[in-house]
């Protein structure tokens, strides 16, 4: 189904986007704080409020079907980003980066995912042009990404060194102090990196393996490289403002893995059906449509997305209630002074974290 949505629209709507994202840059860079709880819900609120007076739009000006698109769309990647969240929120505290400067580092993290999901939107969009069977691949992609984040092991993620970070820290010369926001400082006469040099390099890696679930989960939702790209960047709006909201919650959210995972396994099944119903393989059905495939509509696609984050929440704050810890402690948790130093992690004895 063919986008039917105005030029003006599209091109209107990436130039609101670009303004409110550079906007966004510019708090950020000539205002370096920690936000308040109730600074960081009125920007969440402002961001939630903006996607659905775009989802309101596309209603408008194109019709109910896109419009669910990007509903469903948003809030799984949404979803994935709270995800992706959690995984800054360790290396925040794994580098020891101070809190008043956590928001640039955030910043600098949402532009490479935006920047990696773009590349990997158009990656997608001219696979799947060319070569509609690649459905079958992102489908069992995704069911075993949903394998993976329901059953692989947690515990220790973003806590340790990739290859890529213990490559960096063995060639760069890194100093042990931060130095506000600047990635160069001079220590005894001498040129070197400051930490945050390992702390973007964690966060862009992080970005890029998260960019690979995502993708192929919108897309299994819609074709339309504009829903795709306005949904991921909506998504991504709002999320530096989210880490100081939620805090240490999103640590006691412990079922929250598991909404997303059966989120992910949803999508992944209906990107099979899906491919059955436009099937070019000659070795599956002979290259016939396979009819007993049932065709699962957006806006069931939207319930289940819905439902399965709104399960994952309330049981996670029911088992965070009856273990006696309230919300807001749950949000401070255990904060620790405010340091300059990085932490001095050993370069060859960390093992491999699959995530960074």
């Amino acid at each position: 189904m063919e986008l039917a949505l105005p030029l003006w629209f599209e091109v209107g709507s990436f130039v609101v986007l670009l303004l409110v994202l550079a906007f966004d840059l510019l708090i950020v860079f000539k205002r370096p704080h920690i936000p308040s709880p109730k600074e960081s819900a009125l920007w969440v609120a402002f961001y939630v409020g903006l996607a659905l007076v775009f989802a309101l739009l596309m209603l408008l000006i194109g019709d109910a079907e896109h419009a669910g698109q990007f509903l469903a769309g948003w809030l799984t990647e949404y979803s994935l980003s709270i995800d992706n969240l959690f995984v800054f929120v360790i290396i925040m505290g794994r580098f020891a980066v101070p809190r008043k400067y956590q928001q640039e580092v955030l910043m600098v993290g949402i532009v490479l995912a935006l920047v990696f999901r773009g590349v990997f939107i158009v990656l997608g969009a001219g696979l799947i042009a060319s070569f509609s069977a690649i459905f079958y691949l992102f489908g069992a992609f995704l069911l075993w990404t949903a394998f993976h984040q329901a059953f692989g092991k947690h515990d220790d993620e973003g806590a340790k060194d990739s290859r890529l970070i213990r490559f960096a820290r063995r060639r760069l010369k890194v100093s042990d102090q931060y130095e506000g926001n600047k990635l160069r400082t001079t220590v005894n006469g001498r040129r070197m990196f400051t930490p945050l040099i390992i702390v973007f390099l964690a966060l862009g890696t992080t970005d890029l393996l998260f960019a690979l679930d995502s993708i192929p989960a919108i897309f299994g939702i819609t074709q339309s490289a504009f829903i795709v790209f306005t949904a991921n960047v909506f998504a991504l709006m709002g999320l530096r403002q989210l880490y100081f909201l939620l805090g240490h919650l999103l640590e006691k959210l412990v079922y929250l893995r598991y909404g997303i995972a059966f989120i992910l396994a949803f999508i992944g099944v209906k990107l099979v059906f899906h491919a059955m119903h436009d099937n070019t393989l000659p070795f599956v059905n002979g290259g016939k449509h396979i009819e007993w495939a049932p065709d699962i509509s957006t806006w069931t696609s939207l319930a289940v997305i819905v439902g399965a984050m709104a399960v994952a929440t309330v049981a996670s704050l029911v088992r965070l209630h009856s273990s006696g810890t309230t919300v807001e402690d749950a949000i401070h948790g255990d904060d620790e002074p405010e340091t300059t130093t990085a932490e001095a992690a050993p370069a060859a004895t960390s093992p491999e974290d699959p995530r960074i």
